[in-house]
């Protein structure tokens, strides 16, 4: 598993949080207290660039947020990040340096790398998106399993029981998700690689590879 590791899915250095994602060893982990980090780093941001809107929500001045979108804390809205019409950020969320949240787009317990765009109808629960990471229209990552049982992560005959009932997709760097593709829970996909439009993935997607269909995984020329 040594690929689901977060020194091998992530640059630290795009994002707010990375003195937090340095305490863990897989990005799952920090999870369960992704919350109670955002409202103890939000009164140390810069006053000079960041508002706090209300209680445990922190907006960077140079964002741009849609009057219809709904922020909910805690939460951290970085520099040059756009929140666009009826965006719904449900709380335990941070949002990265010129990170895009568009249209109908809902979040919920999950870290947003600079750059990241989810623009159009996507949902990501219980998610970690790195640098660059670009979710397609519809796109969604389901974080429940449908018997509700704990969610494992699988890379072949390897696996982790990650002792989490919520668990949506882990993204490394620049990743492509093709439109209308649901990431289920415990799908983990490494830096570099994309995935066909209409897929239905879970396991692990190694670095650098196209993800046509559950059988066919190839690496990227």
């Amino acid at each position: 598993m040594e690929q689901c590791k977060i020194e091998n899915l992530y640059n630290l250095n795009e994002t707010i949080a990375s003195e937090y994602l340095m305490t863990a060893e897989y990005p799952w982990e920090l999870l369960d207290a992704l919350s109670v980090f955002i409202a103890d780093l939000g009164p140390t941001l810069d006053p000079e660039k960041y508002e706090q809107r209300e209680k445990y929500v922190w907006v960077a001045k140079s964002a741009k947020i849609a009057p219809t979108a709904f922020l909910g804390g805690p939460l951290i809205i970085d520099e040059g990040a756009e929140i666009r019409h009826c965006a719904f950020i449900r709380g335990s969320a941070i949002v990265g340096k010129n990170a895009v949240v568009g249209n109908s787009v809902e979040l919920k317990n999950v870290i947003l790398f600079n750059g990241v765009q989810v623009p159009h109808y996507n949902y990501v629960g219980d998610s970690i998106l790195g640098y660059k990471a670009h979710m397609g229209a519809g796109s969604i990552t389901s974080n429940v399993k449908s018997d509700k049982t704990l969610v494992v992560v699988r890379d072949g005959k390897e696996e982790i029981d990650t002792e989490r009932k919520k668990f949506g997709a882990m993204l490394g760097d620049h990743v492509e998700v093709g439109c209308n593709s649901v990431l289920n829970p415990g799908t983990v996909v490494c830096p570099g690689s994309s995935i066909y439009p209409l897929s239905s993935v879970r396991g692990v997607v190694p670095t650098g590879c196209i993800y046509k269909n559950q059988g066919e995984i190839v690496k990227r020329v």
